[in-house]
């Protein structure tokens, strides 16, 4: 159950909106029929066991892999086919493996 403060999204409008979301890797559905929306201002967890579709889902708002259907919004613009330079936001990978010798400022930039 989610609770907020009306005060606390109140004039404020949705920073990101899934809706409808699917990926698959051949006949393996990583991502079936997500929906979702995160008001701007607001933090969202997406947990849960192994292979349920976190990172795929992260992977898609952040356009490294194409969702095979639905739409993605970001910011009020649909995003769904939107080049990754085009989005306006960034990904970091819980492990610095790509990177280690980088600070967090240049695994960014």
């Amino acid at each position: 159950m989610t609770q907020t403060s009306p005060r606390a999204s109140a004039g404020k409008g949705i920073a990101l909106r899934l809706d409808g979301v699917s990926k698959a890797y051949g006949s393996v559905r990583a991502i079936n029929d997500l929906s979702f929306a995160v008001d701007e201002g607001r933090f969202f967890v997406l947990f849960g066991p192994s292979s349920v579709g976190k990172t795929t889902t992260l992977r898609t708002i952040a356009g490294l892999v194409r969702a095979g259907s639905g739409t993605l919004e970001i910011g009020g613009r649909d995003m769904t086919h939107a080049p990754i330079a085009g989005r306006g936001i960034s990904m970091v990978f819980q492990s610095f493996a790509l990177y280690p010798h980088l600070t967090v400022y240049d695994n960014l930039a």
